[in-house]
């Protein structure tokens, strides 16, 4: 299959995340919660570190640095790479939407909340999901690949 669809998907990612992190901007108060599902809400949250808040003393201007450089080390296994696509695109996707955050508002927005009674996990946003998600199925294919190179 061809490399530039890939290029789509990365694109797709960070337009709806973008979306997303607009109305969540735009129509989430700072202490406001809407309820979706009764492990689900909508919050408003401003990160300014890395991996759920971590980080945060390193900096915004690293966080850049280091987006950038995964970003340009992507495109190139993208370019290269004939497996691991799709996997490698949202993880773009996800870097590229969150980089976006960081340069235009020095934090990145997270508004997805998901609980399980008073435990909550980390606020986050489709960025994130995007990069999860990318990171599984690249572990995932690894695994298998390594498997099936195991059993041959």
């Amino acid at each position: 299959m061809k490399k530039y669809p890939y290029f789509l998907v990365a694109l797709l990612v960070v337009l709806l995340d973008q979306i997303t992190k607009y109305l969540a901007r735009s129509f989430i108060g700072s202490f406001e919660t809407i309820k979706i599902l009764p492990f689900l809400q909508l919050v408003s949250v401003r990160n300014e570190g890395a991996a759920f808040g971590m980080f945060k003393s390193f900096g915004n201007a690293t966080f850049i640095v280091i987006s950038l450089g995964a970003m340009a080390f992507i495109i190139f296994l993208l370019l290269k790479s004939r497996k691991d696509r799709l996997g490698l695109s949202l993880i773009m996707g996800g870097a590229a939407g969150n980089l976006i955050d960081r340069i235009v508002f020095r934090n990145v927005t997270d508004f997805i909340d998901v609980f399980a009674g008073r435990f909550h996990w980390p606020a986050f946003n489709v960025a994130d999901s995007a990069l999860t998600v990318g990171l599984v199925i690249l572990l995932m294919g690894s695994l298998f690949h390594h498997r099936r190179e195991s059993s041959a």
